[in-house]
């Protein structure tokens, strides 16, 4: 077990020893550097929304589901890197798991470089096809093009926490995004109130401290001891480990641009309503994404200790884990969510002074809050069947259950004039959760019954 150079262990052991306490010790940092990593985007949005106006505000927030579906891919092939390191690191195979983060390292720079050509290049004439406002277009499409200049150091810094989560650390991340969210904060006030630079100095604030994460986590892995060291000369696509990431994050990869497809035409059928549904819309799914990423920690927690358990073979362990993921991540959700719903206007007023903008942004936290812990019982269940090396059938079933479900409400019900409002869009996303957390839980039990199947084949031969 490698350690950091003050001798101090970052690890955790998650193949033996109480689940429960273990998972909270994983998960809270986790969940503190998702929140931190959303404050980025936040901060964006309350600094503009107050100093800069409301179609800033509009601005910043219509590239949100743009920036998902673009980055998405991507980042599930570091899910890829994330199991297959666990699940070494849980074997104790020292040289596989050396050579898999060396592959996902590369592989990480590869896919910023790519982002950033596609964002800048593509900006506006993408922004058009979602219908954005022409009131917001130009400073969007400003935005964009420079948000995406710091999207190797976002691809850099995913990589790499990926890969500590895979050995159970998740507090030096936390540690790294703390101090780039610091510098974010101040750059943001700086440049927007001070310069009067508008969304080109959030977004300048943004890829700052972008840079910083990115560089502190790789400063981190190089002076790490053991087989999770990174070292730049070593860096090269190892084919067998390319091809095992690939075969596990390229299924979570579209299974995340197929959500962020649907949010993408979601966000378009939104921007119909004009500047004021935008503005409200954007802010409440800023203030959604803090209890989803709550709730995403155990997906996470799901994830890395099954991976590591069925590396250890300890396929006892298996099913404890995801029960206590789920108790874990609907607790999360119901707190949260209904704290978000009760305080909802509060927590509005700090992005926009607007009651029109408030209102409209409590259409979508009245909905989608109240309901989100079907979001967080459906994705950690996700966690464990890609835990467990099956990632093609979520996949499948995310994109028959949740995608088609809302396209099909987009493109039939939400067309007549009866059902043509924000909150009968809103609505599509708890019946999807409900339908596919169903169609998953049919999934996991299948697989475990032909797990148990095989292994008391392979123990009567």
């Amino acid at each position: 077990m490698s350690q950091g150079k003050n001798g101090k262990k970052y690890e955790i052991d998650m193949c033996s020893g109480a689940i429960l306490s273990k998972m909270l010790v994983f998960a809270l940092p986790l969940m503190c550097s998702s929140i931190l990593q959303l404050l980025f985007n936040a901060a964006d949005i309350i600094v503009v929304g107050r100093f800069a106006g409301d179609n800033s505000l509009a601005a910043v927030g219509s590239n949100t589901a743009l920036i998902n579906l673009l980055t998405n891919f991507f980042i599930g092939l570091s899910i890829g890197a994330n199991v297959l390191a666990a699940h070494y690191y849980g074997a104790k195979q020292d040289k596989d798991l050396k050579e898999t983060i060396h592959t996902a390292m590369l592989l990480s720079v590869c896919s910023g470089i790519f982002l950033t050509l596609v964002g800048c290049i593509g900006a506006r004439r993408i922004l058009i096809w979602m219908q954005t406002p022409g009131d917001v277009l130009g400073l969007a499409t400003q935005y964009l093009r420079i948000y995406f200049l710091g999207m190797t150091a976002t691809m850099v810094y995913n990589f790499g926490s990926a890969i500590l989560r895979a050995v159970g650390d998740t507090r030096r991340p936390l540690y790294y995004l703390s101090a780039a969210g610091v510098v974010n904060v101040v750059l943001n006030l700086v440049f927007v109130i001070r310069f009067q630079m508008d969304v080109a100095g959030v977004a300048i604030a943004t890829v700052i401290s972008q840079c910083i994460s990115a560089a502190l986590i790789v400063r981190c892995m190089m002076r790490e001891e053991g087989s999770i060291r990174l070292e730049l000369r070593s860096l090269r696509i190892h084919s067998e480990k390319f091809v095992r990431i690939l075969k596990i994050g390229l299924p979570a990869s579209f299974q995340g641009i197929i959500f962020s497809v649907s949010n993408v035409i979601i966000q378009t059928s939104v921007n119909s309503f004009g500047a004021v549904t935008v503005a409200g819309n954007s802010a409440a799914a800023n203030i959604e994404g803090f209890v989803y990423m709550a709730m995403n920690a155990f997906y996470q927690a799901s994830l890395s200790f099954t991976s590591q358990n069925v590396g250890a073979a300890k396929y006892e362990r298996i099913n404890k884990i995801l029960y206590t993921a789920e108790f874990c991540a609907v607790t999360v959700g119901l707190l949260l969510g209904n704290a978000a719903v009760f305080w909802g206007r509060e927590l509005l007023s700090m992005y926009t002074a607007s009651e029109l903008v408030m209102e409209a942004g409590m259409k979508r936290i009245r909905v989608i809050c109240r309901t989100y812990a079907l979001c967080g019982m459906m994705d950690t269940i996700v966690g464990s069947l890609r835990g467990l090396g099956y990632s093609i059938v979520p996949m499948f079933v995310s994109l028959i259950g949740a995608c088609g479900l809302r396209l099909f409400w987009i493109f039939t019900f939400f067309r007549m004039e009866r059902f043509h409002t924000a909150t009968s869009l809103y609505l599509t996303y708890p019946v999807s959760w409900i339908l596919t957390f169903a169609a998953h839980v049919i999934c996991y039990c299948i697989i475990r019954r032909k797990m148990k199947s095989a292994l008391a084949h392979g123990r009567e031969q």
